[in-house]
């Protein structure tokens, strides 16, 4: 949504609709926005298309309760909000659409260090060594960068100045995850069995 341009045609509030249908319109214009949208939208920036006094949080509440039973659902994501297909339609999609190019082809390894990035960003190749006990190709972190679930960080303050690598908003999305908040607690994966030191 552009930043700097403010439409003054543009009626946020409403006031000619009874209260009822002007909370079911700020509802549809959410959906609208997160439909068109490519990637999270933020709370913010919703906020703008709704009125003044509306919460967006209940909006999105009573929109997910307007969506049961439909194929997507509003989801939170990289500190945004998308629509989201659910997973019992993912071998419908899969069969039907052309979903090829946006399957990610992720090795065992590629996982294991993307977990590392996840959980020890900003990390650089050398720290990535240390978790593993051997040199991580190029290869495998190009690989990684080229889906854009990880990107460059800032510069370790180590000799040489290395550079680091921290995961994306993409990664957010991919996983499911609203931030990094909600990765699983690394202690409770060990004790599962589930973070071993993994093969890399």
């Amino acid at each position: 949504m552009p930043k700097d341009r403010a439409d003054t045609d543009f009626d946020r509030e409403l006031d000619a609709l009874p209260p009822e249908l002007r909370w079911r319109e700020w509802m549809r214009r959410i959906e609208a926005v997160l439909f068109a949208s490519a990637s999270p939208v933020p709370t913010r920036d919703l906020a703008r298309v709704v009125g003044q006094g509306a919460s967006v949080d209940l909006l999105i509440e009573d929109l997910r309760a307007d969506l049961e039973g439909r194929p997507y659902d509003v989801v939170a994501v990289a500190e945004g909000w998308c629509l989201q297909t659910r997973a019992a339609y993912a071998p419908v999609i899969r069969m039907a659409a052309d979903v090829a190019d946006q399957a990610l082809d992720l090795k065992e390894a590629d996982v294991a260090v993307l977990a590392a990035i996840a959980y020890h960003q900003p990390i650089t190749r050398d720290g990535l060594k240390e978790i593993f006990g051997k040199e991580i190709s190029r290869d495998l972190i190009g690989r990684l960068h080229a889906q854009d679930l990880i990107a460059t960080g800032p510069r370790s303050p180590r000799r040489g100045a290395p550079y680091t690598f921290v995961t994306t908003d993409r990664f957010l999305s991919v996983f499911g995850l609203s931030s990094l908040r909600d990765l699983p607690d690394h202690e409770a994966l060990q004790d599962a069995g589930l973070a071993g030191q993994g093969e890399a």
